[in-house]
């Protein structure tokens, strides 16, 4: 007989530790930060540059050394510096924050300069000024280099700054941070900016794969909030990749974990009825688009939104809701030139006057909208446009999109968008 194998003791289970990966520091500038006084000319651009390379020495420096890391007149200088640059009292204050790292560098604990440096990256984009964002955001991430979401905000700055190579790299390192700290709020989010990222790159395999692991872990952690952007995200990358039925599961599950109250509620409704609109299902389309307008207060997107009004009215054979949408279009005229989705916002418009067989209406909004296009290098948008006036020169109407039979059932499009339109209506009227 066999002897069994005598018991071995079991080796200790080893401790799993997350990897953080480093990031990337800055965009390829020769001196590091300097894209700050490219952008912010004169005092003020250099006290903001200034303000990023004390922070990152400091933040680079360990704490038993920072003491006598400045020289002695070091803050009474930035404070001279501050008041000759005369800065907002919102980002003085945070300027002010910063500055505790010369006055008194070995005392100055990190939640405060990362604050600080927060709140001036945050002046900064509020303002569009991207570089200067995202280098005062990159301070607030060295100054805490432990805070997932300081670096997920680095990400997110970076990624509207068009810099995808940084922006990943600092998503890449708030998922790790996250997970080592148990903050499943910046974990799951730092999921969903990959995603995104993916998504503005066209890869929509990665691109849903990442969101799918933004929706289970706030799953996992009852965050319901992330769990309808990463809904709202996976139904958005679902229209351009699946099956409409699909999308619109998808779009069903963000509306039930947005709530009728979330402020993200109509972003979701345009962007459910402009998936309607083209899939030929004009009037749900139409009823959600007349219930988001209020909601919208963004210039470029109440023009967009009107503009698909239009479009919608007109494929539905509702002339005078095609005039209501025209007037509005045609009232924000003067301000076209510096609104981004004009150019979009033309195009739908023409296409609504084309459904109606209005075809100098049609010719009128097409070659505003191509040559609006054409001065901004908008190609899709200029082609699309050139077909239009094409078609309605020769007054042929462009074939709109038929009511696909697998975007669920009319039933189940009807019911949705009743719930979506109750819902914006009892949110405006409170």
């Amino acid at each position: 007989m066999e002897a069994s194998p005598p018991n071995r003791p079991r080796k200790p289970r080893r401790r799993w530790r997350w990897h953080v990966p480093p990031a990337l520091m800055h965009g390829g500038e020769s001196l590091e930060g300097a894209q700050v006084l490219d952008e912010v000319q004169g005092p003020l651009g250099l006290l903001l540059w200034e303000t990023y390379r004390d922070v990152a020495l400091w933040a680079s420096t360990a704490p038993e050394e920072r003491d006598g890391l400045f020289a002695a007149g070091a803050a009474a200088a930035r404070k001279a510096s501050m008041e000759a640059a005369a800065a907002e009292p919102a980002l003085e204050r945070g300027l002010r924050g910063a500055s505790v790292v010369l006055s008194d560098p070995a005392g100055a604990h990190e939640q405060e300069v990362m604050t600080a440096c927060r709140q001036a990256a945050d002046w900064a984009e509020q303002r569009g000024l991207l570089a200067t964002a995202v280098t005062l955001a990159t301070a607030a991430a060295l100054a805490s280099p432990t805070h997932a979401a300081a670096a997920f905000r680095v990400g997110q700055i970076a990624r509207r700054k068009g810099e995808s190579a940084r922006a990943e790299t600092w998503f890449r390192r708030a998922v790790g941070l996250g997970r080592q700290a148990k903050d499943w709020a910046s974990y799951s989010e730092a999921f969903l900016g990959l995603g995104n990222l993916y998504k503005q790159r066209g890869n929509y395999p990665a691109a849903r794969r990442f969101h799918i692991r933004g929706l289970r872990a706030a799953r996992r952690h009852a965050l319901r909030d992330i769990q309808g952007r990463a809904l709202h995200d996976l139904f958005t990358i679902a229209v351009e990749t699946s099956p409409p039925a699909e999308a619109q599961e998808l779009a069903r599950l963000a509306f039930r974990a947005y709530g009728p109250r979330h402020p993200k509620l109509p972003a979701l409704a345009h962007d459910v009825a402009y998936f309607w609109m083209s899939q030929g299902r004009f009037e749900p389309a139409l009823e959600v688009f007349r219930a988001v307008l209020p909601h919208l207060h963004e210039p470029g997107e109440r023009l967009l939104c009107a503009a698909n009004v239009g479009r919608s009215a007109g494929a539905a054979g509702d002339r005078a809701g095609f005039e209501d949408a025209w007037e509005q279009v045609w009232a924000a005229s003067p301000e076209w030139e510096r609104l981004p989705s004009a150019p979009q916002a033309l195009l739908e418009l023409a296409h609504g006057a084309s459904s109606l067989r209005d075809w100098a209406r049609a010719e009128r909004a097409a070659e505003s909208g191509r040559d609006l296009g054409q001065r901004r290098g908008m190609g899709q948008v200029v082609i699309e446009t050139e077909s239009v006036l094409d078609a309605a020169r020769r007054k042929r109407g462009v074939e709109q999109p038929a009511a696909a039979e697998d975007t669920g059932t009319p039933e189940d499009t009807q019911d949705l968008a009743a719930d979506l339109v109750r819902s914006l209506r009892t949110a405006g009227s409170r």
